[in-house]
């Protein structure tokens, strides 16, 4: 199991100093947004990358104030104001109708053609999650029906990693998948736990690097950390083996320095640059959210 000091109730959210400032920076560029800049510009990363950077930026914002808001089972004005503004950038038609424009550097999982609609996917799990009548309001619920039907759309074509963010969202969104789509994720899921009892992300994001270097074999911490926490999420009993075989190989796997590690999808990385730091963020804090879940079930 995690060690004691990993394990901080979302209640107390925003305490520390780094957090602090994330969410500073999140909410003042929520609060100007007419003001601000994109993160990435036509001029230096090429055509399009300014509106791509635009409204994956909105998507985000979205996603942490909501993700905070929830645990205090509120919706703040900063808040709402984040929604407005990924409201207005919500693509009305064409193949995107429904979602948004995503940043795609041919990067996975998140920066690829792939990876806008796992960011719709998660925008709907934390905006259905949102205290109150939020989701079911007139100017929310066109947008969420609206992403909601991309989402059912464009399903069969994803990979399993943004299908378990579907299914994420089917807890409180169950018209997102039928009953055959749930027992046939929840079999191809099952089919990929690997001896160990872990996950390994490249199983559930296929693809070739770019340096075509081997993608790794182990188990990771973001794929099992992500597929317990999924589990979770959609009631799974804490006795099925492979929630429970995905727990134990979590609480097995934490490294001395607290993280929890997996490798990068697009290429041979050194271990401690930024780009790998990614992966090792990202599985620590899957890894921890899933079991401070298992652990709230308990007490």
């Amino acid at each position: 199991m995690a060690r004691p000091e990993l394990r901080r109730d979302l209640t107390e959210s925003a305490t520390t100093p780094a957090e602090q400032v994330m969410l500073a920076s999140v909410e003042k560029r929520v609060g100007d947004w007419a003001e601000m800049a994109p993160f990435y510009s036509d001029e230096k990363y090429g055509k399009g990358k300014a509106a791509e950077s635009r409204a994956t930026e909105a998507v985000l914002n979205a996603v942490i104030l909501a993700s905070y808001d929830s645990a205090r089972s509120e919706v703040r004005p900063i808040t709402r104001k984040a929604f407005e503004e990924l409201w207005a950038l919500q693509e009305a038609e064409g193949p995107l109708a429904g979602a948004w424009k995503w940043q795609d550097f041919h990067l996975g999982p998140w920066e690829s053609t792939e990876s806008g609609y796992q960011g719709a996917a998660l925008l709907m799990v934390e905006g259905v999650n949102l205290s109150g009548r939020f989701a079911r309001e007139a100017g929310t619920r066109e947008h969420l029906d609206r992403l909601r039907d991309f989402l059912r759309k464009n399903y069969a074509a994803q990979p399993v990693v943004n299908q378990l963010y579907v299914l994420w969202a089917s807890a409180k969104e169950p018209a997102l998948l039928t009953k055959a789509e749930r027992k046939a994720l929840m079999e191809a899921v099952r089919s990929l736990q690997q001896a160990d009892g872990g996950f390994r992300t490249a199983a559930l994001d296929a693809r070739e690097r770019v340096d075509h270097t081997a993608q790794p074999t182990a188990s990771d911490g973001y794929a099992t950390g992500l597929v317990a926490l999924v589990l979770e999420a959609v009631g799974t009993p804490r006795k099925d083996p492979m929630l429970s075989r995905s727990l134990t190989w979590l609480a097995a796997h934490q490294q001395s320095d607290g993280t929890w590690k997996a490798a990068s999808l697009n290429k041979q990385r050194d271990p401690a640059s930024d780009p790998a730091l990614f992966m090792t963020d990202a599985a620590t804090a899957y890894a921890v959210m899933a079991l401070e879940a298992e652990r709230w079930s308990r007490e």
